[in-house]
């Protein structure tokens, strides 16, 4: 696999953690609204995905095929919108690390369970010893983050 996508994973990693680190701080700015940060979070990134759309010169007549998608394809937009939304109103309650570490613990399962499955059309993959071990150290990593509280 080509380097490039694992350190691309990485940063998007690094960044989710920002990210939230900001998002908090908008939070504060609009006095405590979660809502409100994560409705002026995605408008800003609406607006930065328009532009790269844009100067990437794409092809706006094939938002015309969203006709023919199915009516959960949309949900992805609500899904992210949760997501910002969530981390906004956890940070200050949890901490970005303690946060973080539970979002990626449910990622760890959730993935385990579409590539069992191919859910959603992915590739139906066979989940090995090796991921319930990863998965259990994740929990495990999971818990030592949540509960070492001074």
């Amino acid at each position: 696999m080509n380097i490039i996508y694992y350190c691309s994973g990485l940063f998007i990693g690094l960044a989710i953690a920002i990210q939230s680190a900001i998002n908090n701080q908008l939070r504060i700015v609009l006095g405590g609204s979660a809502l409100l940060a994560a409705l002026i979070s995605f408008v800003v990134g609406s607006i930065f995905l328009l532009g790269l759309c844009l100067l990437s010169s794409q092809r706006f007549g094939l938002l015309m095929q969203l006709q023919h998608a199915n009516w959960w394809m949309m949900s992805g937009g609500v899904l992210g919108a949760i997501f910002v939304f969530g981390t906004t109103l956890l940070v200050p309650r949890l901490g970005i690390a303690a946060m973080l570490s539970l979002i990626i613990f449910g990622q760890i399962i959730m993935s385990i369970i579409l590539d069992k499955f191919g859910l959603f059309s992915l590739v139906q993959r066979e989940i090995s010893l090796t991921h319930l071990t990863g998965a259990v150290l994740v929990l495990i990593g999971t818990l030592c983050v949540n509960f070492d509280r001074h």
